[in-house]
């Protein structure tokens, strides 16, 4: 199993798979303490091998994988799963497998489908199946005009047989290159996409087929879409395991919604907390405190009577006393079912668009301030009121 992308939230989800041996988490990124840290508590955790391979250079969804090939094959496994790591699911894995068996050659490839409304498709890779069969008879990433309403998931299951199909764009890459003008490109040779090189090539095959989840899925593509993700797990948590979620019981604080609360908390019972709230490990919450649709990372300690709302309070950050931190929700349509949450950029028209704000690790907020729809970067100790700014 890969996972290919910017964070490995995903592994706990990958633990449904029957009979795995590996995760492999490829990327472009410099491995950092965190990464280390995360990747020891987890085979620690879960008791498998879990790697992390850096490529040389940033090689694409189908580079990376391609690059690593030897690592990947090395078990001889019988199928492996591919997932972009930007994206929150209730990860459908083994229904994949089960489709897979049931649908098309032994050797065939499935991408996770969901549906999108018509306008939004436009923004992600577009599906044309057989809806009797589940067939990908065409492929098309981000179309300039509508083609279909099914979009990919960037989750993929696949045999070893997908290198192949990824060594044949190499090795045309290759040759395209040697007409060219002698650069030290050869590196670009290695650069593959996933969906543009292999999908569309592949689509009318009888290789591909797309299997559709009616269950959540949404991209993590900015800071307001974290909170939205945080959501969409903890509504799963309520039907899959209610026991994670914090209650209303005597003593404790008042809770509104879906909370989760880790036990190393303390936080004063007059508080109120929900609907989607997380509260990370060591987080101190004082009396009449107000927590709202946010993120509490651990060590964060919010002060009597201050407020938060569509925000995330980075590591061991300080919000004093009646002081309020807010920002504003970029959520999807409600009206809509098939609504996907929009990817804003972080300016428009020269200005920050407005969005929930963050605070990073170690910021100190003073009583009776205002943060709202704001960036402040770490380590900042503010003495005054900001609105609609990236404080660095």
């Amino acid at each position: 199993m890969s996972f290919h992308g910017r964070c490995p939230i995903l592994i706990p989800f990958a633990f449904q798979v029957p009979n795995m041996k590996e995760i492999l988490l490829i990327g472009f990124y410099q491995p950092n303490e965190e990464l280390t840290r995360f990747l020891v508590n987890a085979q620690q955790e879960f008791k498998i091998s879990i790697r992390y391979l850096q490529e040389y250079s940033s090689l694409g969804t189908g580079g990376g994988i391609y690059h690593f090939r030897d690592q990947i094959v090395s078990g001889n496994p019988e199928a492996f799963f591919v997932m972009n790591a930007d994206i929150s699911s209730a990860f459908p894995l083994t229904e994949m497998l089960t489709f897979q068996k049931e649908h098309g050659e032994p050797n065939s490839f499935v991408i996770l489908g969901t549906t999108a409304n018509r306008k939004q498709s436009l923004n992600y890779g577009c599906i044309v199946e057989n809806e009797q069969t589940n067939e990908v008879l065409h492929y098309v990433e981000k179309p300039g005009t509508f083609v279909s309403d099914i979009i990919n998931c960037g989750i993929y299951l696949f045999n070893q047989d997908i290198f192949q199909h990824i060594g044949a764009v190499f090795q045309k890459n290759q040759q395209d290159m040697l007409l060219e003008e002698p650069t030290n490109g050869w590196h670009r040779a290695e650069a593959i996409r996933l969906e543009q090189d292999i999908f569309t090539a592949l689509a009318g095959q009888g290789k591909l087929y797309v299997y559709k989840t009616l269950s959540f899925w949404s991209q993590i593509k900015s800071a307001g879409s974290a909170i939205y993700a945080s959501r969409l797990y903890l509504n799963q948590y309520h039907t899959t395991h209610p026991e994670r979620l914090a209650s209303n019981k005597e003593g404790s604080p008042k809770i509104s919604g879906n909370v989760y609360i880790h036990p190393t908390a303390n936080i004063d019972p007059t508080a109120l907390l929900g609907p989607n709230v997380s509260i990370g490990t060591g987080v101190t919450i004082g009396a009449g405190v107000r927590v709202r649709e946010s993120i509490i990372l651990h060590g964060a300690n919010l002060q009597d009577h201050c407020c938060v709302l569509n925000s995330i309070v980075g590591w061991d950050s300080t919000i004093g006393k009646w002081a309020r931190v807010e920002g504003t929700p970029s959520d999807p349509n409600p009206n809509d079912p098939y609504a996907k949450i929009d990817s804003e950029t972080l300016f428009r028209e020269g200005k920050l668009t407005p969005s929930i704000t963050i605070l990073g690790c170690n910021v100190t907020i003073p009583s009776e301030v205002i943060i709202l729809n704001s960036i402040v970067l770490p380590h900042k100790d503010l003495n005054r009121s900001f609105k609609n700014q990236i404080i660095l």
